[in-house]
């Protein structure tokens, strides 16, 4: 079964775009499963946006059918990572942290890079 969805006639600019958020949403659910298993209703994304930007986003199914989303935004800086969530104040992230978000990016790559490759086999 391939990733990539079936594509139909177009410029090869609008191809290339859709191949590239098939890639994110798949980059996207890989990184979500590098932290364990999800729970019934759980849904989980960790992938890197840009050059700066890493997205954490997490959603859980609530009694009553109601739902819990939470997105946070590390954005790498000369000075320090950002954090912003949800429309919070924005905030400086300790070493701890850091050095937990450049394992988890460690980790994505290699999923992710192997991912690619598996990819670029079969087609």
């Amino acid at each position: 079964m391939s990733v990539l969805p079936k594509f139909s006639p177009r410029s090869d600019e609008e191809r290339q775009a859709e191949i590239k958020r098939a890639l994110i949403r798949k980059d996207a659910e890989i990184g979500g499963k590098l932290f364990g298993p999800l729970q019934a209703g759980q849904q989980r994304e960790f992938y890197c946006q840009d050059q700066y930007t890493w997205v954490w986003h997490e959603e859980l199914a609530l009694p009553g059918g109601q739902r819990k989303a939470v997105t946070t935004q590390y954005k790498v800086r000369p000075d320090g990572i950002l954090k912003l969530q949800d429309g919070q104040a924005s905030e400086y992230i300790s070493r701890n942290e850091a050095h937990n978000l450049y394992k988890a990016a460690e980790l994505y790559r290699q999923k992710v890079g192997d991912e690619h490759q598996r990819i670029l086999q079969a087609a």
